[in-house]
């Protein structure tokens, strides 16, 4: 997938990217200050960039950041409550959101007055051309961080439920216990994997395939996926997915899920929110279904360093809902003859 590779570009993508601009003394630090402490203290995981082109100092402690970054490094700084500070020169602000989007909800930049961004706010009582669009000016009279503050929860959520949803289904699988793949199984006129994708259509921007095998002539036009070579069981497919299409929110479905449902997906969908990087729903107290689950793109980096899926599901950005009885069977998987026999 292209990237948007100009400032202009950014502007008009859904990036969780935010800018605070103003004159030097107009309160840009100290806003952004309060609200990395306000949006992480909802557990929210924010980065802050900083234009230094001017220079940078760093009182007390730190002052060995300050050589570094006079001999051309960029600087990392830990902030309050796990967000750090990323100081840099002026060039390759585009690129350092980009880096930073798969693992943070909201990447405040402070000033790059000039660029472009989805979501800008000018400090001042007037707002020089240079400047471009902004979303709003805020003087000195107003309050400031309550209403910066709503303007990037706001921003949040929309991108949370506008992000684009593509739906990866699992097959391909030994199939030892069923004794015949289980996405060619029939059931009511159509295989597993046909029910699946029928389901799926009325919600999802795209559906593609995950794995190998013989593909009912129906779904013939969707993009199959192979594993990649260096995971094992569901995640070779759900990082092949991943790694395709980086910037969209992923549904993975298992192939061996008869009563799957849109209502089921809807469900799942409804429970997309800011800070929340996958949704695993829980169906009892024996753990997490990570099959039939909804995954943010914010999950890849999570994903990538596990052997199973469920593995992230203790992550504080992963949410485990019980999905309503009148839904719940649509997570209820068929591995053996015994049950497809109780379909």
């Amino acid at each position: 997938m292209r990237m948007a590779n100009s400032s202009a570009e950014i502007a008009n993508t859904n990036l969780p990217a935010f800018g605070i601009c103003g004159w030097s003394g107009s309160g840009k630090t100290m806003l952004i200050e309060e609200l990395a402490r306000r949006l992480t203290s909802r557990g929210l995981k924010i980065a802050v960039v900083k234009h230094a082109s001017h220079g940078f100092e760093v009182a007390g402690a730190e002052k060995d950041s300050n050589r570094c970054f006079r001999g051309g490094a960029d600087i990392l700084l830990t902030g309050p409550g796990g967000s750090f500070f990323w100081i840099h020169k002026a060039e390759g602000l585009v690129e350092t959101i980009w880096r930073l989007t798969p693992e943070y909800d909201l990447i405040l930049v402070e000033g790059f007055k000039s660029v472009p961004l989805p979501r800008k706010v000018w400090l001042g009582d007037a707002c020089p051309p240079e400047a471009g669009q902004v979303t709003c000016t805020l003087g000195s009279n107003v309050d400031r961080v309550g209403i910066v503050l709503k303007m990037a929860l706001d921003w949040l959520d929309h991108l949370a439920i506008s992000t684009p949803v593509y739906a990866g289904i699992l097959f391909g699988g030994a199939s030892s216990r069923m004794g015949e793949p289980k996405h060619l199984i029939y059931h009511e006129g159509i295989t597993w994997l046909e029910r699946a994708a029928q389901a799926l259509d009325p919600v999802v921007d795209q559906t593609v395939l995950l794995g190998r095998g013989e593909i009912p002539a129906s779904l013939k036009s969707l993009v199959v996926l192979p594993d990649i070579k260096d995971k094992q069981g569901p995640l070779a497919g759900m990082l092949a997915a991943l790694r395709w299409h980086p910037r969209a929110s992923w549904l993975f479905v298992a192939c061996d899920l008869p009563n799957i449902s849109t209502d089921a997906i809807r469900w799942l969908l409804s429970m997309r929110m800011p800070g929340v990087w996958a949704t695993m729903p829980r169906l009892g107290a024996e753990g997490v279904e990570p099959l039939l689950a909804h995954y943010d793109y914010r999950a890849r980096p999570l994903l990538e360093f596990c052997l199973r899926p469920s593995e992230i599901a203790q992550m504080p950005q992963v949410r485990q809902p019980f999905p309503p009885a009148e839904i719940a069977e649509a997570w209820i998987n068929a591995n053996t003859p015994a049950d497809r026999a109780c379909i």
